[in-house]
């Protein structure tokens, strides 16, 4: 298996920038939850191993993972926007506010910007947008981690409040489950209510 690389950081600091901040969310294709962002600038000289896009790891590694990114990380910060932004906003620009939340944040504050596959614009700083940059790119694959257990752990609060869904299962992706539970008892002010799978049953 290629792991992400470091070599557009590499290359980025041999032109003078030094702190690049990747940037990934969690949480975008989901049907109920927030969206999460994260921001990493990681330390070129310290080798965390195992680092991938966190999709490709399980649970247990992603944990693991977690907390050694954010102790070893230059700075890192976390941005979240609420399904009732969502729906008020629509994904894409919740995607954007999520990462923009996580840069204002971000301390130190960094000097370019790797984002997996959305183009954003703060501060006027350069950014580049990599699609599949999660897969490719270590800073945007420790914060694709960072986001998902973040995410995940709020997904796991709030299965305490609405323990009908199973969101500590599915963290509120489309799952069969999932689908079978907003049948049988309606969707929550939880849901994602401008989603189409949610939709279908506000309208019955």
């Amino acid at each position: 298996m290629i792991f992400p690389h470091f070599l557009k950081e590499k290359k980025l600091r041999r032109q003078g920038y030094k702190l690049i901040a990747g940037l990934d969310e969690a949480g975008k294709g989901a049907w109920a939850g927030p969206i999460v962002a994260a921001a990493v600038i990681l330390d070129p000289k310290i080798k965390i191993k195992g680092i991938k896009d966190s999709k490709l790891l399980r649970a247990p590694e992603r944990q693991k993972l977690f907390e050694e990114i954010i102790s070893q990380a230059v700075g890192w910060a976390i941005g979240a926007v609420s399904q009732q932004k969502i729906d008020e906003s629509g994904i894409v620009a919740a995607n954007i506010m999520a990462m923009q939340q996580a840069l204002k944040k971000l301390l130190p504050a960094p000097d370019y910007l790797l984002v997996d596959a959305i183009k954003i614009n703060y501060q006027n700083l350069p950014a580049l947008s990599i699609i599949d940059g999660d897969y490719k790119i270590r800073s945007i694959a420790a914060a694709s981690i960072v986001a998902k257990v973040t995410r995940d752990r709020l997904m796991d609060e709030l299965d305490e409040k609405y323990p009908q869904y199973g969101f500590k299962q599915h963290k509120g992706y489309g799952t069969n489950h999932h689908f079978q539970m907003i049948a049988k008892y309606g969707a929550a002010d939880i849901h994602r209510q401008t989603f189409e799978p949610v939709k279908h049953f506000l309208n019955d």
